[in-house]
């Protein structure tokens, strides 16, 4: 069943904690999935199904609210043991100078040596009177790693592996997921897992949730932050293992046991998800609404699609325009490639831009190909021409 919750602006609809509530007991609903978006990580929304006995299908209010703190997240995962960036519990994000803090042209007082090598390296800033005992962290050509875990309380976290995340569009919005990680050691595996979990039971996480990592140049990785609800590209992790994450959440929300035990997950599949979104990447992705006049995707074995639109459809100004997600899963990363890349070819999109375009290059280029992914290629011109 269908409600309407609002006008379009989001602020008045799905960022709406009393049309949501409103929504629910108007359907006589008595569970809250909140989704991947909007106010899937709001502490108070969370905390407000609570007080409307409405079951939240993900963390608690309180799990929500402390890994949303990204300060106190990090303070968190690091006293669980779980790396974080060196030097960022003292950085601070400033929109300008403040008081009592010195930018790093204004450092006077460390040798030479140490000042030529701040000059090139530091980022952040530095309490007066003192240099850094460590410069902070350069990762080069990092990567964007994932870890999927799973929480059923009482101390119980599963992990469901990882995902590279790492071909992004402004280094930091995501169109290329994959599972398992090219050219990542299993050493390096194993201890994503194991931090990715400690974390988790750190704060005795309930329900999906993914642990993000940069991981360097030299194999070291390092926590950025914790995403308290499922992911976008959780479907990636669905297909390389076989299991349904969403089925999971419903029957831990519902109070009954996680339906599987960690030695049964294990990747038997590659898969890789391109996200198409209404953008226009000839103008530096920016959005492109309107409607859609044709729409055709492809269908076969190893494919599964995500959409919320067809031919008819308006890509609004005021969402994310995200159209669909197109997953492929193969014996092999090199069969998922081959079934993503003919996918994408008979992909059709009319009446508004797209990145299916730009999407055909990465999968055609030999540096994806043989899994030499990082975060900056995008940004580099590495898929041009």
């Amino acid at each position: 069943r269908a409600m309407a919750i609002g006008p379009a602006p989001a602020r008045e609809s799905y960022l709406s904690i009393d049309r949501i509530l409103e929504a629910a007991r108007a359907s006589r609903a008595d569970t809250v999935h909140p989704g991947y978006g909007f106010l899937s990580e709001n502490w108070r929304f969370a905390e407000a199904c609570q007080r409307a006995r409405l079951t939240f299908v993900g963390p608690s209010p309180d799990a929500i609210r402390r890994m949303g703190d990204k300060t106190e997240a990090r303070r968190l995962m690091a006293a669980a043991g779980v790396p974080v960036v060196p030097g960022a519990m003292r950085q601070r994000p400033m929109p300008s100078r403040p008081s009592g803090w010195l930018a790093r042209s204004d450092i006077r007082s460390c040798s030479r040596r140490r000042r030529a090598a701040e000059a090139s390296a530091w980022r952040g800033w530095t309490r007066p009177g003192s240099c850094p005992r460590r410069l902070p962290w350069r990762p080069g050509a990092p990567r964007h790693v994932e870890i999927q875990v799973f929480g059923a309380g009482a101390g119980t976290v599963v992990h469901l592996h990882e995902r590279d995340c790492s071909i992004q569009r402004r280094r930091h919005q995501k169109l290329i997921e994959e599972s398992p990680a090219p050219n990542l050691a299993p050493t390096i595996k194993d201890g994503l897992a194991r931090a990715a979990v400690a974390g988790a039971r750190a704060i005795d996480y309930v329900n999906a949730g993914t642990m993000e990592f940069r991981v360097d140049t030299a194999g070291g990785f390092y926590f950025l932050e914790m995403n308290t609800r499922l992911q976008v590209e959780h479907p990636v992790t669905e297909e390389a293992t076989g299991l349904d994450l969403v089925v999971a959440q419903l029957l831990v929300a519902a109070g009954e046991r996680l339906p599987w035990r960690q030695e049964e997950i294990a990747p038997r599949y590659a898969a890789i998800e391109c996200r198409v979104y209404a953008e226009d990447p000839a103008k530096g992705f920016l959005p492109s609404p309107g409607r859609v006049e044709r729409l055709e995707l492809p269908s076969g074995e190893g494919i599964r699609i995500e959409s919320g639109v067809e031919a008819g459809s308006t890509v609004p100004i005021h969402d994310d325009p995200l159209l669909f997600k197109l997953i492929t899963r193969g014996a092999s990363r090199a069969e998922a490639i081959e079934r993503m890349a003919a996918a994408l070819e008979r992909a059709r999109v009319e009446g508004v831009k797209t990145t299916v375009p730009f999407l055909r290059r990465p999968l055609a280029s030999d540096a994806f190909r043989v899994g030499g992914v990082h975060t900056q290629m995008i940004e580099q011109g590495a898929f041009n021409g």
